[in-house]
């Protein structure tokens, strides 16, 4: 019989890789643990198979859906407790995973909203891909639980996505910060409160390339990341808390 602490992590990744990665080092580096045997266990598919989500769901791409059921039931095979999903857009299509699997499926989304609503949040602006915005996803989570979601405007929106896809996903270790700097201010000037990062590459984006905000950070991937070791009973490091 398992015990609590060796409870097994499953993480639906590959979307992107790197993003996985960093997924995986929160949760890590989160775990208040002495030893190697504190942590939890985790498995990670990287499935790089699972195809475009934004181009999916826009423009009518390869369906990605049967990859990713794919890798879920491989991950709950495995022994995963609990599963998670870094990528924000492909939350598109968590109702339908949900229905293939049968142990608890984190919601990076609603632990996000839950999140801002702790923080006392009443309107935060959104980073994200034009799939995950135009498909609605955080719109509907943040409206569940009365917050206001302000989106970038066309320019601002397409700055991000160049940022996103030929910067960090295309392995860029620079880029010019300057028009995402401009999204930050003017999302503020219209009453946000803070910004979240909805596309698992901003994380490493504000990291890597040194982004500063006007506004406090809401970091789904380490949100997730912190849910998903209460979920296994782990124990968190004070700093995280």
């Amino acid at each position: 019989m398992q015990t609590q602490q060796n409870r097994t992590i499953g993480i639906l990744g590959g979307m992107g890789p790197l993003a996985t990665v960093d997924l995986f080092r929160r949760i890590v580096e989160m775990a208040d643990s002495p030893n190697d045997q504190g942590h939890p266990r985790v498995l990670i598919d990287s499935n790089t198979n699972i195809s475009d989500r934004t181009a999916a769901i826009l423009n009518g791409g390869a369906d990605p859906l049967p990859e990713m059921v794919r890798a879920a039931l491989l991950l709950e095979r495995g022994g995963a407790d609990v599963l998670i999903m870094g990528c924000n857009t492909a939350h598109y299509f968590y109702p339908e995973i949900c229905r293939f699997v049968h142990v608890p499926f984190l919601n990076m989304l609603e632990e996000t909203a839950k999140a801002a609503l702790d923080k006392g949040f009443g309107s935060v602006g959104l980073l994200a891909t034009d799939g995950t915005i135009r498909s609605g996803v955080y719109a509907r989570e943040f409206e569940r639980h009365g917050i206001e979601l302000l989106t970038p405007g066309p320019e601002g929106q397409k700055a991000l996505m160049e940022m996103i896809y030929s910067g960090v996903k295309a392995g860029k270790t620079s880029w010019p910060t300057g028009a995402v700097a401009q999204v930050l201010s003017d999302l503020a000037g219209r009453g946000a409160c803070a910004a979240v990062l909805g596309c698992t590459e901003l994380p490493l984006a504000f990291e890597n390339y040194r982004i500063e905000s006007p506004l406090p950070l809401l970091d789904p991937t380490a949100i997730l990341a912190k849910s998903a070791l209460m979920a296994v009973g782990s124990k968190i490091r004070a700093e995280f808390l």
